[in-house]
């Protein structure tokens, strides 16, 4: 009977465990811009789309970027207390360029047709990966795969 609690007692503590998939992001700001195009074989208005998508986001998160550093560089790190504040200012600032990096990564997908966001569905399956979850396009010009 002891063992039979034992266990129970392990499988309930492991199920407690919260197990958080992480995003499956296409890091859009990344330097992997070809192989992205090649691996779901963008269309030519959707490599545009990559490539301004790319652009704002450089320029959305280079300006996070700047305040991080003058944060770093001006704020107060004297006592405990004030690199706390720091710590926390510095979180909303890195949250904020995660939410632009995926909103980026939302816009790209919202122009996928279904094969391609199937092909995305499926890598991040194999990665272990949340996907974002996006009504794929439909293009007048697609063939019907039936």
């Amino acid at each position: 009977m002891r063992t039979f609690l034992k266990i129970l007692c392990s499988s309930l503590v492991f199920l407690s465990i919260p197990i958080n998939a992480q995003n499956c992001t296409l890091d859009i700001g990344g330097k992997n811009a070809e192989t992205m195009a090649t691996v779901f074989q963008l269309n030519e208005a959707q490599r545009a789309t990559l490539e301004t998508l790319q652009r704002l986001l450089a320029v959305e998160t280079g300006h996070l970027e700047e305040r991080i550093e003058k944060l770093l560089a001006e704020h107060p790190q004297s006592t405990q207390e004030e690199l706390f504040k720091m710590a926390e200012k510095y979180k909303v600032l890195q949250q904020e360029i995660l939410t632009v990096s995926y909103e980026s990564d939302k816009k790209l997908l919202s122009e996928f047709n279904a094969k391609q966001y199937e092909r995305y569905l499926q890598l991040c399956k194999e990665a272990i990966r949340r996907p974002i979850a996006v009504v794929p396009k439909v293009y007048n010009d697609s063939i019907d795969p039936e």
